[in-house]
C-alpha cells in the first residue's frame, strides 16, 4: 500500500492527527435530499481510532496487528493534537483492510476524545460542519488547528462519536484490499434518527434492512435482530438494533475486519499474542470472531461463507 512521503516528524505527525463523519439515499430513504455538498473523500481515509492502554504494550500491539493483517506503521512521536494542552505518542498503522491511528496519552485525555469512533478525512472542514449541523448532527468539539491540518468531533443521535480531519497537504493513499465494517449498535428508539441524520451527511445509501438477521453475528446465536447495512464514500458501516442485552465482549469492538480465510488469520493473530474473546460462530453471510489484541483493541474479523 502507497502512503504520503512525507518528512519523518510529518508522518508521524500523521499518525496523531485525530479524524471523521458520515449519510443520503437508496433503498429506504425516499424523500431525503443532501444537505449539502458531498465532503467524502475516500474509505481508505477512514482510520478507526486506537487508544492503547499503556504505553509498555505499544509495540506489543502494533506488532500484533500488522502480523495479523499486514501492513506498517509510521514512527512514533510524542505530540499535542489536542485543542487544549495534552500529551501522547502516537503513530499511524496502514493495513490492507483498515487503517489505524493509534494512541498512548501520557497525560490525561481531554473530554470527549477517547469517544470517537473512527477518524474520516473531508475535503473542507467549514462545508463538513455545516453539513452535519444542516442534517441534524451535534458538533461537540468544534473545529481547532493541530500541526498539519484541522479537526472537530461530531456526534449522531444515539451519542455516536466520529472524527472530521483535513490536512494542509492532502494524504494519498492506495485503495483498500477490503474496506472494513464501522459497527455501530444502537436502541430501536434512536436507530431511525441516526440513520436519517447519517445519510443525509454522508451521501451514502441504505444498501440492506433486515428484520430478522441472524443474531450469531453479536454473539446471540438462534436469536434474531434487525440490522442495517450502509455504504458511503467514507465507507461501510453495519447498525445493530438491539435490546442492549449483549454477551461480552460484543459492542467494545467498532470495527470489523474482512479477510479471505478466517481460520488463517485468527491463528497468526494468536501467534502474535491476541486473544480470542468470541470464538468462530457461523452467521447467515459470515463465520465470525471477535479478537482482542494486546493493548486492549478488541475488533470483530470476518469472512464470507462458501456459496
Amino acid at each position: 500500500m502507497s502512503i504520503v512521503r512525507t518528512s519523518p516528524i510529518r508522518t508521524v505527525i500523521l499518525a496523531v492527527s485525530l479524524s471523521v463523519v458520515a449519510g443520503c439515499t437508496g433503498i429506504g430513504a425516499a424523500g431525503q435530499r443532501p444537505a449539502s455538498a458531498n465532503v467524502a473523500v475516500g474509505p481508505q481515509y477512514d482510520t478507526t481510532h486506537v487508544y492503547v492502554d499503556d504505553a509498555s504494550h505499544y509495540d506489543a500491539f502494533v506488532d500484533a496487528f500488522t502480523a495479523t493483517f499486514g501492513g506498517k506503521a509510521s514512527k512514533r512521536g510524542t505530540f499535542n493534537v489536542m485543542p487544549v494542552p495534552a500529551n501522547t505518542q502516537a503513530q499511524y498503522v496502514w493495513s490492507p483492510v483498515g487503517t489505524l491511528s493509534t494512541f498512548s496519552f501520557l497525560t490525561p485525555i481531554p473530554y470527549p476524545f477517547g469517544q470517537e469512533r473512527t477518524g474520516w478525512l473531508v475535503t473542507d472542514m467549514d462545508q463538513a460542519l455545516a453539513a452535519a449541523r444542516a442534517a441534524g448532527a451535534e458538533v461537540v468539539v468544534d473545529k481547532f488547528k493541530d500541526p498539519i491540518g484541522y479537526d472537530a468531533v461530531v456526534q449522531f443521535p444515539g451519542g455516536v462519536k466520529f472524527q472530521l480531519y483535513w490536512h494542509f497537504d492532502a494524504p494519498n493513499y492506495a485503495p483498500l484490499e477490503s474496506v472494513p465494517d464501522t459497527r455501530v449498535y444502537l436502541s430501536p428508539e434512536s436507530v431511525g434518527p441516526f440513520v436519517e441524520t447519517f445519510l443525509a451527511f454522508s451521501h451514502g445509501r441504505r444498501v440492506a434492512d433486515e428484520a430478522k438477521a441472524d443474531g450469531a453475528e453479536i454473539g446471540k446465536a438462534g436469536q434474531t435482530m434487525r440490522r442495517i447495512r450502509l455504504e458511503s464514500n467514507f465507507g461501510r458501516m453495519l447498525v445493530f438494533v438491539t435490546d442492549g442485552q449483549l454477551p461480552y465482549p460484543f459492542g467494545h469492538e467498532v470495527t470489523g475486519y474482512e479477510v479471505k480465510d478466517l481460520d488463517a488469520t485468527l491463528a497468526k493473530a494468536t501467534r502474535a499474542g491476541a486473544k480470542v474473546l468470541s470464538p468462530r460462530q457461523e452467521a447467515s453471510e459470515f463465520s465470525t470472531a471477535m479478537v482482542e489484541f494486546p493493548g486492549g483493541y478488541i475488533a470483530e474479523i470476518h469472512a464470507p461463507r462458501a456459496r
